[in-house]
Formats: C-alpha cells, structure tokens, sequence
C-alpha cells in the first residue's frame, strides 16, 4: 500500500476543506446557541432534581457540553455517509473512483478522516476560546489528563471515520442511501452520550453501553479530559477504539468487495 498516496489525498482535501471559513462561522453560533440551551436544560436539571448525588457533577457536566459542541462536527453527526460519494453512486461516477489505482476503502476512509478533522479546527478553537471564560467550561485538571484526552480524541477520530466509512460502503446496496443517513446518526448521537452524558444513563442501561463503540467517539474522551476518568484508563480507552476501528475497517472492507463484484454502472 503506497502510505504518501493516501497521505496526499488527506492533505489536499484537508486543505480545501479549510477553506470553509463562512460555513464554520454558522457553525460555531449554531453550537454555541444549542450549547447555552443545553447547559440551561442541565442545570435545570441538578437544581431542582433528587437530592440523591449525581454521578457526574454540574459543572462537569458543562464542560461535557461543551466539549461536545466544540466537536459535534467530528463526533458522530457527521457519521452520515460522504455526500459526494453519495452523488457518484446516483450518477454512475464511482466508475472513476473505482479505476484509481488505490484501494477504494483506503481511499474513502482518507477522505474521512479529513472530513472529520479539518472543520473541527475552524470550530473547536472558537469554542474553548469562548466557553472557557464565559460559559463555565473548564481545562483539564492535570497535564496527564490532557494528554490522555489528546490521545483519545486521536483514538475517536479513526473510530468514527471508519464507522463513517462503513456507512459509505452501504450506500452500495441503497438508492440513495438517505435511510442511514437518518438512522445512524440519531443512534450514535444518543449512544456516544452527546444527547445526554452516558454517567447520567440509568444503571440498566451502563453495561449496554460500555459494550457499544459509540462511547469511544466521546464520552470517554470527554471524561478524559475532565479527569471524570484517570489518565490510567486511557490505556484501555484507546484499545478498545482501536479493536473497534479494526472492527469496522474489516467488516468495510468485506462489504466493499462484496459490493464492487455486484455493481453495475448504467449509462455511457
């Protein structure tokens, strides 16, 4: 496998995608809006709920919030499957991407992994430049829980984009591929604890989720990060999105050659 090819097409779509500024300007005040109604719905929540403790403190859970807002658009709405991949199976252009002399999975999970990293610099800087000081956001409480986090998100990006992937692959057997672009998303949404922090999750459903990939996409970065988790557990947080990323990149690949051996390419 030519590593530079792949390395290549990364940093030429990073770039263009960079490109983007005006988009991750509505971005940033679309999350920053949903963000403070989120943190309003939360602290609604702690003040007026049991008075038994909680498994995650108020103020953890702001920083949670936020953390998922500066990375929504890395983790895991954007797990829909690519848009321009989607448009080449409808028109028949995926002739081309199949003649390159790549490997197709290779090539789409590349595409990915840009996708999914390059508009979080233009959003997520923003973001803790503003919820840090003004809307109770809070850093990591150690250098070693910020280098765990460090170390975890680099873990979610390749989960996610090779859950991504994965969906990219199915558009091989849909019209139109518009049934999992709705499906998976709402699922992860609420499975990687972007809805609602998954230590808040009533107890029958923790092992449930614990099991699922999705935690590794944010949850157990983002507790990580706010020391909810030790460093120590980043170990076992980051193998286990590895054996996930693994996972999903053979079970991608085994239905792209499937897929490519039945797929007939109509018009001329």
């Amino acid at each position: 496998m030519n590593l530079r090819a792949y390395l290549s097409l990364f940093a030429a779509r990073f770039k263009m995608l960079l490109q983007y500024r005006a988009a991750a300007i509505a971005g940033f005040g679309t999350q920053l809006f949903w963000g403070l109604i989120r943190v309003m719905i939360l602290e609604a929540f702690f003040r007026n709920g049991a008075a038994t403790a909680q498994p995650m403190s108020l103020a953890e859970t702001i920083t949670y919030v936020w953390l998922g807002q500066a990375f929504f658009v890395m983790i895991p709405y954007s797990s829909n499957p690519d848009p321009e991949i989607r448009n080449m199976m409808r028109s028949g252009s995926v002739a081309y991407e199949m003649a390159r002399p790549l490997d197709l999975w290779g090539l789409w999970y590349a595409r990915a992994i840009a996708a999914r990293s390059a508009p979080v610099l233009l959003r997520a800087l923003p973001m803790f430049a503003v919820a840090v000081p003004f809307f109770g956001m809070a850093l990591p409480p150690s250098g070693a829980s910020a280098l765990a986090w460090a170390v975890a998100m680099v873990g979610a990006l390749l989960l996610v984009s090779a859950f991504s992937t994965l969906l990219t692959v199915s558009l091989l057997w849909t019209v139109s591929g518009d049934g999992i672009a709705r499906l998976a998303p709402s699922l992860v949404l609420i499975a990687s604890g972007m809805i609602v922090p998954i230590p808040l999750f009533p107890d029958w459903a923790q092992p449930i989720l614990a099991a699922l990939p999705f935690g590794g996409m944010a949850d157990a970065p983002f507790r990580l990060y706010m020391g909810h988790l030790p460093p120590e557990a980043a170990p076992l947080i980051v193998a286990k999105q590895l054996l996930w990323t693994a996972a999903f990149a053979l079970a991608g690949r085994a239905l792209l050659a499937r897929g490519v051996r039945r797929l007939v390419v109509q018009g001329g």
